[in-house]
C-alpha cells in the first residue's frame, strides 16, 4: 500500500467546549459547544474513518482487527492510542485516571496515562497538575472538606509547553487553553470536583470520589522527561517523551526534511502552517488540523513547506 491513512474527525460536545476548533482550523463543527477532535481514535465512544486510499470508508477499529499487519502485527486486542484536540471555553472538571490493572478490572477497558502538548493558551491560563496531599488520610479529608485551594496544585502554562499526565495523577485544563492529547485508548475519567456547576437541564454533573481516592498516587509525583532536540538543516525534531505507553515528538518543518521509520506505525497530526508529504513520489497536501497514520510499509517519507507537527508512536 505505502500511503498515509487520513481520518476524519469526530468530534464531542463538552460542557466546557467552545468554538475555537473551527476558528483556529477550520473544521465544519456541529455547534460551539465542542470540546474535544477525537482526530485519531478507534475508542467506541468515536471511531475514527479513514477519508483515502485502498481502506477509504474502513473505520480504524475494523481496520486494527482484520488488518494486523498495516499496525506491524501487533498483539494488543484494541489500537492502543487516542489522539485528540482541545478546545477549553470553561475549566474542565479536576479528575484522575485509573491504570491499566484497575481500568480493566473496574470499567472493563485500558487505564488512561496521557500528556499535552499546549497548542494554544490565553495570558494567564493555568493548569491543575498535581496535589498538596502528603498522606492519603490527608487526601480523604480534604476532598470530603473540600478544601480545593489547599489540595490542588496550579500550574501557570504557555504556547509549547509540554506536560506528561500519568494514570494517578490529578489534573485540570484551564480555561482558554488549547491542546493535542496524545493518551491510551481509553474513557475513564473519574472527576474529583466540577465547581458545582449546572449542565443545560439544572443538574450537577457525577463525581466519583471513592474510585478518585482509590487511583490518586500520595504524595504526588512529578514525572521527569527529558526533552532531546535533533537539527535537520532548518528544521528541528524535538523528542518530548518516550514511554511504555507512547513516544511524542514535535516535527518543526522548515523545507524539505526526510524521515525513516522508527516504529511499525506513526500518528500524525499538524497543529501550524502548510505542506506536503511525500511518500515514492505520490505527494499528499498536509494542511493545519489533519490528521494521519503512516503504516508499517511506509520505510521513509519526506514532508516539505513550513508546519508544525505533533508525532506519536507507541511505546516499546
Amino acid at each position: 500500500m505505502q500511503e498515509p491513512m487520513f481520518l476524519k474527525p469526530v468530534f464531542q460536545e463538552k460542557i466546557w467546549g467552545g468554538s475555537r476548533l473551527k476558528s483556529v482550523f477550520g473544521f465544519d463543527i456541529p455547534n460551539d459547544k465542542i470540546g474535544e477532535d477525537w482526530a485519531i481514535s478507534a475508542h467506541p465512544h468515536g471511531v475514527s474513518i479513514v477519508e483515502n486510499g485502498q481502506f477509504k470508508g474502513y473505520k480504524l477499529d475494523d481496520l486494527w482487527k482484520d488488518h494486523k499487519e498495516l499496525f506491524g502485527n501487533p498483539t494488543e486486542p484494541v489500537f492502543p492510542l487516542l489522539i485528540k484536540i482541545l478546545d477549553a471555553e470553561d475549566d474542565l472538571s479536576v479528575q484522575v485516571h485509573p491504570d491499566d490493572a484497575y481500568g480493566m478490572k473496574h470499567e472493563g477497558e485500558l487505564g488512561k496515562t496521557e500528556c499535552w502538548y499546549i497548542i494554544d493558551a490565553e495570558p494567564g491560563a493555568e493548569i491543575i497538575y498535581g496535589h498538596h496531599a502528603k498522606t492519603r488520610e490527608e487526601l480523604i479529608e480534604m476532598i470530603h472538606e473540600e478544601r480545593w485551594n489547599d489540595l490542588l496544585k496550579k500550574v501557570p502554562v504557555k504556547k509549547g509547553d509540554f506536560f506528561y499526565v500519568p494514570s494517578g495523577t490529578i489534573h485540570a485544563i484551564g480555561k482558554g487553553i488549547m491542546i493535542l492529547e496524545t493518551q491510551q485508548s481509553s474513557d475513564t475519567t473519574y472527576r474529583v470536583y466540577d465547581y458545582d456547576r449546572k449542565d443545560a437541564n439544572g443538574h450537577t454533573r457525577e463525581v466519583h470520589i471513592q474510585q478518585s481516592i482509590d487511583v490518586t498516587t500520595v504524595p504526588a509525583k512529578t514525572p521527569q522527561i527529558q526533552v532531546k532536540e535533533i537539527r535537520k538543516g532548518n528544521s528541528s525534531i524535538i523528542t518530548y517523551l518516550e514511554s511504555k505507553f507512547f513516544n511524542v515528538y514535535e516535527w518543526d518543518i522548515k523545507g524539505i526534511t526526510l524521515f525513516k521509520k522508527q516504529a511499525p506505525y506513526t500518528l500524525v497530526t499538524v497543529i501550524e502552517g502548510a505542506g506536503e508529504l511525500v511518500i515514492n513520489e505520490h505527494s499528499y497536501s498536509l494542511v493545519k488540523g489533519a490528521s494521519f497514520i503512516l503504516p508499517d510499509d511506509v520505510q521513509k517519507w519526506t514532508i516539505q513547506g513550513e508546519l508544525t507537527i505533533i508525532a506519536s508512536e507507541p511505546g516499546k
